[in-house]
Order: structure tokens, then C-alpha cells, then sequence
């Protein structure tokens, strides 16, 4: 297909859809919002502290949009990801893709977000409620298995 749109950002700003612009040939357009949800591994949560690589993290999401926009026959991509601390209920992940059919829309919608947990440099570390403040906890160092501890003033 020519020219199909992608658009990605990795940022610490809430994320907010853009306004949508479609493409005449455009018969579906599929928004997917990624929402923190009140618990991990069964535990309650305040929200969760997302790291990254920034500059490989951006490669990486061009990378997915570009090649579901080739294989899906896509017109655009959008593909915007938060990272620092993301409270309960708040969206981590915005994605929109539009297609000229829905069936191309949502697969590849399912596509990317399963790319993106396997391929791009973006961790979590859950903020389980009823523990020190993020601060406390961020101080810590790790053990095996665990994210490497973030701080603000690292960022």
C-alpha cells in the first residue's frame, strides 16, 4: 500500500486520541486504549511505574507500525505509549489504526499490542497499595527477576 501513516510516541504527558483525519479509502478505523487496572498477580495496585529506553523503545513501535501497516493493508497507525507512574485507571497505551475493511482494523490491532509486549524496551514495576510511598520502594535495590528501581530524578 503507499504511504500509510505511523505515528509513535513514548512520553510522560497523559495521553490524549488525536483528532481523527481519515483517509477516504478508509472503511474502519480501530481505536484501542491500554487502561492499568486495580490489581497484578491478584494483588491491588495503585498504579504502576513504566521505564523505557526512550530511543529504542521509539525504533521499536516504528518498526511494529510499519510492518502491520505493510501486512494489514493499513492507511494509518498511531501508536502512543506513557511511561513514569500511571494510576489505576489510567490509559498506558493509545492506538488507532484504520484499514479499508474492519477485519484488517482489529487484527491488527491485536498484532501490534502482542508485537509490542514481546519486542519493545518499555518495563513495568506494579505499585502495590499499602506499601511506602513510590519513593521508598524505588530506592530499594532489585532482586533477580525483579525491574530495575526507577527514580524521578532519573528520568
Amino acid at each position: 500500500m503507499a504511504n500509510p501513516v505511523c505515528e509513535v510516541l513514548v512520553t510522560e504527558a497523559h495521553l490524549r486520541a488525536p483528532p481523527i483525519d481519515l483517509d477516504p479509502g478508509a472503511g474502519a478505523a480501530v481505536e484501542f486504549l491500554g487502561i492499568v487496572r486495580g490489581s497484578e498477580n491478584g494483588r491491588e495496585i495503585d498504579g504502576i511505574e513504566y521505564e523505557a529506553h526512550r530511543e529504542m523503545a521509539k525504533h521499536q513501535l516504528r518498526q511494529i507500525a510499519q510492518q502491520a501497516a505493510k501486512e494489514f493493508g493499513l492507511k494509518l497507525v498511531i501508536v502512543h505509549h506513557r511511561i513514569g507512574f500511571i494510576a489505576v485507571g489510567e490509559p498506558s497505551l493509545f492506538l488507532r489504526v484504520t484499514s479499508p475493511h474492519r477485519e484488517g482494523a482489529f487484527r491488527a490491532t491485536q498484532w501490534i499490542v502482542n508485537e509490542l509486549k514481546k519486542k519493545v524496551p518499555i518495563w513495568k514495576r506494579p505499585a502495590f497499595a499499602n506499601q511506602p510511598s513510590r519513593e521508598a520502594t524505588a530506592s530499594r535495590e532489585p532482586t533477580a527477576g525483579q525491574a530495575r528501581p526507577t527514580s524521578a530524578a532519573a528520568k
